[in-house]
């Protein structure tokens, strides 16, 4: 894993020594300060070459392109707010997909299959365990994101999303976030309608090829602002659960993928 990972800075080859439990606290010290963590140069520049390498063609002639209008929910109606509040504006996105199985043998499935990786993200989430997907098509999933396209804003379903950008654009295709704007207390939909009508300025995080990043996103808004030029952003996201044998429904697959497994 040396040749895909730089260990000497990230030493997740070696769990439950000092240097692993220092790098756990340094990420869950960005976690609650935060909601996130990033580990910039975390994979090594030969192994992102050799996973573009491999991107580029599938992307070129094999991906999906996942396109939709949306609201903040992603659902149609929400209790208790009326259709044309403007905390459900509506918001566009776009992009293009790879599935696992179009990445069988890369860097990429190395990675997520090494089980010490699970084992550091399960001690920074404080979790016993963590599992990879029983999924053919969602356990990793690469994303691109052309001139004109945009991840826009959402809050996530799962608790953390892990994802590792590939390569940067030329301009736009930036993260941007607004911590906690919502709790499982308040809904906030004032302050989601203050958002999308641009009267909250989000943080933003820019981020280098190469670097992971942890993020809650259940409460906190997020997006990717629309990609500007003929250099788009590629992104990988890696899925971990609790619990074993998760799987995409194929109403799931077919929504995101295009196809099921």
């Amino acid at each position: 894993m040396d040749d895909i990972l730089d260990l000497e800075r990230f030493p997740l080859d070696r769990p439950h020594t000092p240097a692993w439990h220092a790098l756990v606290d340094s990420a869950k010290a960005g976690l609650a300060r935060d909601g996130l963590f990033n580990f910039d140069g975390f994979m090594r520049p030969a192994a992102l070459a050799q996973v573009l390498d491999h991107v580029h063609p599938r992307m070129a002639h094999e991906s999906f392109h996942h396109s939709r209008w949306h609201n903040i929910y992603f659902k149609d109606t929400i209790d208790g707010v009326d259709p044309d509040d403007p905390a459900l504006k509506k918001v566009e996105t776009s992009n293009h997909t790879l599935c696992h199985d179009q990445l069988r043998g890369t860097p990429l499935d190395r990675l997520y299959n090494w089980p010490e990786f699970a084992t550091f993200l399960a001690a920074v989430m404080d979790r016993p365990q963590l599992y990879v997907m029983d999924d053919a098509l969602a356990g990793i999933n690469v994303l691109e994101y052309r001139d004109g396209e945009a991840l826009n804003w959402h809050f996530d379903r799962s608790i953390f999303t892990t994802t590792l950008l590939l390569q940067e654009p030329d301009a736009g295709g930036v993260f941007e976030y607004a911590q906690d704007l919502r709790s499982a207390d308040d809904p906030n939909h004032a302050g989601i309608a203050a958002l999308l009508n641009g009267q909250i300025a989000p943080t933003q995080l820019p981020q280098t090829a190469g670097t992971l990043n942890v993020f809650l996103g259940v409460n906190t808004a997020h997006r990717v602002s629309t990609v500007q030029g003929p250099k788009s952003r590629i992104v990988a996201v890696l899925s971990h659960y609790d619990t074993p044998g998760r799987a995409f429904t194929k109403d799931e697959q077919m929504g995101f993928f295009g196809r099921v497994a």
